[in-house]
């Protein structure tokens, strides 16, 4: 029988800096690259050795319930339980909401963050834990990673001021024992390691280093962020140019110029329209006499007289105008 690795996610977050979007819907649900972000946050855990049964927690907050609804529309197959986290008082805390179900080996993963990695190693991976890294040239806002003289990680910095130690921390993390890391975000908050009032998992992560465990980094070289509008669209570029591009498919219509590479759903209308690179329309969508370049167009939208790059169009948007940027959240209308 398979073991099973439980992999948290915490999603509790009220998604502020992607408002207008996130007034109607939670930030893992914003679309990209042909798909939700959600859905290439699951994508990161596809070469888990088959020896694991994988178990989703979802930690929800605002709008959780549309994230059951995602889950059991697009994949019906996958095993998640759902925690509500209604304080929001940083991650350790989400975590320690879903203690009734951390035994044993487990995964922890950011929602607004992907990245590229190979976990088939875990079928014999013998440390207690791991940290995921990138290395950058200046890592001084970012949380780092300071490794001992063997190799294994001495402690978690946050917002170092030493730019030689670059091994910056991208919210990515495996835990050996589940009850290990509850049992240290327990002493985190009984000694009150706290920030304006959040438990962070570094801090829970350094207690466990503390008593000489064996943590070790794993470097990786794809990091993506999905926290704001403009990485957002860094992004979808990236997705699009490297896994969802499907541009042939719209490349002999009558009309239109595809500046490859885009993602554009089979239901798209296109009509005396320019559209890419790296652009992203969801399903129903209608354009008219548009040039779109660099953006995300969502579903059941209608686009016309639009020139505009570097946007964020929501789902049943309808806009008749000409501007050049453009961050328009579900259910608006712009008109000349």
């Amino acid at each position: 029988m398979a073991e099973a690795i439980k992999i948290v996610i915490p999603m509790a977050g009220w998604g502020t800096r992607m408002r207008p979007h996130t007034w109607s819907k939670p930030k893992p649900l914003m679309p990209i690259a042909g798909k939700t972000v959600l859905d290439y946050v699951l994508d990161q855990f596809d070469s888990i050795p088959a020896s694991f049964e994988k178990e989703f927690v979802f930690i929800v907050g605002h709008q959780g319930e549309q994230i059951e609804e995602h889950m059991q529309e697009n994949h019906p197959d996958v095993k998640v339980d759902f925690v509500v986290q209604e304080e929001m008082r940083g991650q350790s805390h989400a975590i320690y909401l879903a203690r009734e179900y951390l035994k044993g080996p487990m995964l922890m993963a950011f929602s607004d963050t992907l990245i590229e990695t190979d976990l088939a190693f875990l079928a014999d991976a013998e440390v207690d834990g791991m940290a995921w890294v990138k290395p950058v040239p200046d890592p001084r806002r970012f949380g780092v990673a300071e490794l001992g003289s063997e190799g294994h990680i001495a402690r978690l910095i946050e917002k170092p001021q030493d730019v030689n130690n670059n091994l910056v921390l991208v919210g990515f993390y495996y835990f050996r024992s589940g009850e290990a890391l509850i049992a240290a975000i327990e002493e985190q908050m009984a000694r009150g390691t706290s920030l304006k009032g959040e438990y962070y998992i570094v801090d829970a992560i350094n207690v466990m280093l503390e008593k000489d465990v064996d943590f070790r980094v794993k470097r990786i070289e794809t990091w993506l962020d999905t926290g704001i509008p403009a990485t957002t669209l860094e992004t979808n570029r990236y997705l699009i140019e490297n896994r969802a591009d499907n541009s042939a498919a719209f490349a002999e219509r009558p009309g239109v110029v595809i500046i490859p590479p885009v993602c554009i759903h089979e239901s798209v209308q296109l009509e005396s329209a320019v559209v890419g690179p790296y652009v992203a329309i969801g399903k129903n969508t209608r354009i008219t006499d548009s040039v779109i370049r660099n953006s995300i167009v969502g579903n059941d939208t209608e686009v016309s007289g639009l020139v505009c790059e570097n946007s964020l169009l929501g789902n049943k948007v309808y806009i008749e105008a000409q501007v050049s940027h453009l961050n328009v959240g579900d259910n608006s209308r712009l008109v000349k």
